[in-house]
């Protein structure tokens, strides 16, 4: 295995780690609001990691642009979604 290889395999790994604390907070998590956080956090962090490891792995820059794009607008879908479901959750709770 090359430098490269273990580079982009511990990116990964690193992804998938984050993936997989977010989904430990939506699982443990007493509340909505903190729920939308650890999803929201973990899931962008892990998707970010993800990205670097496969932008490195194609090695084109026009792919990388690519995959930054997509992940960009996926904070920004995530951020916005979150936003959404947190109002909802307060008006369901009658705080709003």
């Amino acid at each position: 295995m090359s430098v490269m290889e273990t580079i982009i395999a511990a990116l990964l790994a690193l992804g998938v780690f984050f993936y997989f604390a977010g989904t430990i907070g939506l699982l443990r998590f007493p509340d909505t609001h903190s729920r939308l956080h650890a999803l929201t956090k973990a899931d962008n962090l892990g998707l970010g990691f993800i990205v670097i490891a496969a932008a490195l792995h194609w090695g084109d820059g026009w792919i990388a642009a690519k995959l930054a794009l997509v992940w960009v607008l996926a904070l920004f879908a995530a951020g916005m979604a979150a936003q959404l479901v947190a109002r909802a959750a307060l008006k369901a709770e009658g705080r709003e």
